[in-house]
């Protein structure tokens, strides 16, 4: 018997953030907001997901921060 499954972070893209100064480079930008969560998967199809969060993250250096 053949069992394709896999184990990762899922991404997804919510569209621009808040203007923010990021904490790491001093770059005053607009920051991209995603939704992540960890995602158990078999034959391509997610089982399971947990771990969600909303996140901005600088577009210049990729410094995350929670929402």
């Amino acid at each position: 018997m053949f069992f394709l499954f896999g184990f990762g972070t899922k991404h997804k893209d919510l569209g621009p953030g808040e203007v923010r100064t990021c904490p790491n480079c001093g770059n005053t930008t607009t920051w991209a907001r995603v939704r992540t969560a960890k995602q158990f998967t078999v034959f391509f199809i997610p089982i399971a997901r947990w771990g969600r969060r909303q996140l901005e993250i600088c577009g210049i250096c990729g410094t995350a921060v929670e929402v």
